[in-house]
């Protein structure tokens, strides 16, 4: 009875045995299914990450294009602005280029203050009195003596 007893449970130790391999083996396939889920997770973040960055550095670029064509539109602007303003200072330019000077009523009038200034400062003792009273009374005389040139200038 023994040796059959023995068989027996050499029988099962052997079934357990295989049983046993059995789960180890599955046991370690899972675990290896485990890390290369891991892994394949891991490298789908990864992924992600790097099209995550792209994508940001494309809406960066893209933001910097539209400010530089923005800035650019905006000194189009200005140029065409300060063209337009050229074009007009121009004109008035020529305008005011087809003038001749000063009148003679004008240049009477500064001769007369400058010499009635001097005039006022060297007849009266005070100095500054002698020469507003000089300055004015200078600048009426030659006012009028350059209105009355104007005049015969105009007859001519």
């Amino acid at each position: 009875m023994n040796t059959k007893y023995h068989k027996f449970h050499l029988r099962t130790i052997k079934n357990m045995n295989k049983k046993i391999i059995t789960v180890c083996f599955m046991a370690t396939a899972i675990l290896a299914c485990n890390s290369e889920a891991k892994q394949n997770a891991e490298i789908q973040a990864a992924k992600q990450m790097v099209i995550d960055s792209i994508a940001k550095a494309e809406s960066t670029k893209k933001a910097i294009i539209d400010s530089m064509q923005q800035v650019a539109l905006e000194t189009k602007k200005q140029e065409e602005l300060m063209a337009a303003r050229t074009a007009t200072s121009n004109t008035e330019t020529t305008a005011t280029t087809k003038k001749k000077g000063w009148s003679n009523t004008a240049k009477g009038a500064a001769i007369g203050a400058g010499v009635g200034v001097a005039t006022g400062i060297i007849v009266n003792k005070n100095n500054v009195e002698g020469a507003v009273v000089g300055g004015v009374i200078g600048a009426a005389v030659g006012a009028g003596t350059g209105a009355i040139i104007d005049k015969n200038k105009k007859k001519r």
